[in-house]
């Protein structure tokens, strides 16, 4: 087992949740306010550890998860996990949309403002036929909001080919979001999108 510091997890997380960037140690540098020299010391032990590979391009070394280390598939679904673990009031409000094989996802300005937020901003990916469910259990939960819950309901294809498309908004929800329930189907999810 691989000890982490709080900057590792966390560059971790950058590089999974931004795959569709490249990242170098200058370029990590300026998303965890570090120096590029404290940042590279960071990428070459996460690779060491081989839970990171990188590439050439051009004269820049840059860094991606090893999504072929079940591993680091493991670490990925547990970070994620720990990071909704900050979020247990969002937690608690949307376990009911929580069931097997369902991704419930919480992004926009509630994870950064939630006094100033508009809305509650909720992504669900679920099989097919269970959009009736989760609709009704969003219809119970605003009668307990002060706030408009916005969702938005998928299944795991229109994900994924959203993404696939490089749709900016859903990329910019996949950076930025929280994943509150079920991380290790996330994982595979955008693994299958990031190995295009």
């Amino acid at each position: 087992m691989v000890t982490l510091t709080r900057n590792e997890k966390k560059a971790i997380l950058i590089l999974f949740k931004d795959f569709r960037k490249y990242y170098n140690s200058n370029s990590l540098s300026n998303e965890l306010n570090l120096s590029r020299v404290g940042c590279m010391k960071i990428l070459k032990k996460l690779e060491k550890e081989e839970l990171l590979s990188k590439e050439n391009i051009g004269k820049s070394i840059v860094y991606k998860p090893s999504l072929r280390n079940e591993y680091v598939l493991d670490l990925l679904s547990f970070l994620l996990s720990d990071e909704a673990n900050n979020f247990k009031r969002w937690k608690d409000e949307f376990k009911e949309l929580y069931k097997k094989e369902r991704v419930v996802i919480l992004y926009g300005s509630t994870i950064t403002n939630y006094p100033k937020a508009k809305d509650i901003d909720i992504i669900v990916i679920r099989k097919k036929g269970e959009s009736a469910e989760i609709h009704k259990t969003i219809q119970e939960r605003q009668k307990l909001l002060p706030k408009k819950i916005h969702l938005i309901d998928l299944t795991p294809q229109e994900f994924v080919d959203n993404l696939k498309q490089k749709h900016k908004a859903m990329t910019d929800i996949v950076k930025n979001s929280i994943i509150l329930y079920g991380q290790e189907k996330y994982v595979g999810l955008i693994k299958n999108v990031s190995s295009i």
